[in-house]
């Protein structure tokens, strides 16, 4: 209980402060890369004091060194400028602060930052960042641009002065940064966080005019360069002049030659649009005018055919046909009942040629008794008998008084 009562109790600060320190006093000597933030040279003192930044973070340290470390091996040493130095941590255990004593300054040359440019394109371009596949296309025309640039610059008057020419009615939101130095790159990153952000922002612009390839580096920082690959928002890059190309031209959806370049990309021109839509409006008109035209000569070609141009011409014809069908019907028919009404004469004559009555007519008559039979022989009947004799006109009721048979010689040439 009693050990852990003490291992519970809280440290005084001073012993806190002195254990970082010997914690610190551990690491040796180290390289430090950064970027000259300020730079105090006092008259008359031995010392030099430089505020080191990290391009890519909001953070800084203060280092001191011997006005000889300087001049030998950074004399012409600026503010803005990238450094690599050799120093000790030292932790002053009764400030509570950290600070750098260098015995080795060197100034970070062109050669060797554009060395180290190249080997940072090539870990951003494996892991992805510049593949054309994942670049989006820009809005025909955004609701609002976001600009980022610095206050009162060239590139922030090209960039609205030729939108606004080219689109009157286009809306920015301009967002104002430190675009070199040491506080560049946090700067940037936040107003594109915050453009990003911004749902009505469609297309964003990072605008700077030309500079040295020192002033161009917050814009080859590989955060800068991350940032703008987490964008939502498409992102246009205008940085510098044509020969300019730091990484985040590769980042970006859309690299622009210059800031101009880029206030023509992001906004069409109204005067060619509205040329354009003449031109288009032209197309349809002539396209519609030759369909109608075409249309209108079959509609012609339709009307100028014997059935649309007489339509009661197939009618009167085929009413003509149905009439000359018809006569060729009643002719044919009447002819037909002729030769049938000739041919009935023709046997009826033969009929009544033939018929008992025409025998009658020559004075001949017919002989029944009552009961129907016709006589024929004379022994066929008896005296007494009613006969009934048929004549061409009427009859006659007889009875018979006597009868008289008449033998009839037939020869044998009669028999034949």
């Amino acid at each position: 209980m009693t050990e852990q009562s003490s291992a519970e109790q809280p440290w005084p600060v001073r012993v806190v402060s002195q254990k970082i320190s010997a914690w610190i006093g551990r690491l040796g000597w180290i390289w430090v890369d950064g970027q000259v933030a300020q730079l105090s040279r006092r008259p008359g003192s031995a010392t030099v004091f430089l505020t080191l930044r990290d391009p890519s973070a909001d953070l800084s340290l203060t280092v001191t060194a011997s006005r000889d470390v300087l001049d030998s091996g950074a004399p012409q040493l600026s503010e803005g400028a990238r450094v690599v130095l050799h120093a000790k941590p030292e932790w002053f255990a009764q400030r509570g602060t950290l600070s750098l004593r260098a015995d080795e300054i060197r100034q970070v040359g062109v050669g060797e930052l554009l060395a180290r440019l190249e080997q940072l394109k090539k870990l951003l371009q494996a892991e992805g960042l510049f593949d054309p596949r994942r670049k989006r296309r820009l809005p025909f025309l955004p609701r609002r641009i976001g600009l980022i640039t610095a206050r009162a610059s060239a590139a922030e008057r090209d960039v609205l002065t030729n939108a606004r020419r080219r689109w009157p009615a286009v809306d920015f939101r301009v967002v104002n940064v430190t675009v070199q130095g040491p506080t560049a790159v946090p700067s940037i990153i936040g107003a594109l966080q915050s453009l990003d952000a911004d749902e009505s922002v469609d297309v964003i612009i990072m605008a700077r005019g030309g500079g040295a390839v020192e002033d161009l580096l917050p814009f080859s920082d590989e955060a800068l360069c991350r940032a703008v690959f987490a964008c939502r928002t498409p992102v246009i890059s205008a940085i510098g002049h044509e020969p300019d190309t730091p990484l985040v031209d590769w980042v970006a959806d859309v690299r622009a030659s210059t800031p101009t370049d880029a206030a023509k990309r992001v906004v069409p021109d109204l005067g060619d649009e509205i040329r354009l839509i003449g031109q288009a409006r032209g197309r349809v008109t002539r396209a519609m005018r030759h369909r109608v035209e075409r249309e209108q000569q079959r509609l012609d070609s339709l009307r100028s055919r014997p059935a649309l141009a007489k339509p009661y011409q197939m009618i009167e014809t085929r009413a003509s046909d149905v009439a000359a069908l018809r006569d060729r019907a009643a002719r044919a028919l009447t002819h037909r009942v002729h030769r049938a009404e000739g041919d009935l004469t023709h046997t009826l004559a033969r009929l009544r040629a033939l018929s008992p009555a025409a025998t009658l007519t020559r004075g001949y008559a017919i002989v029944q008794r009552a009961d129907g039979h016709v006589v024929r022989d004379a022994s066929e009947v008896t005296a007494g008998d009613t006969l009934r004799v048929r004549l061409a006109e009427g009859e006659l009721a007889a009875t018979v008084t006597t009868t008289t048979t008449t033998t009839t010689t037939t020869t044998n040439e009669e028999k034949a």
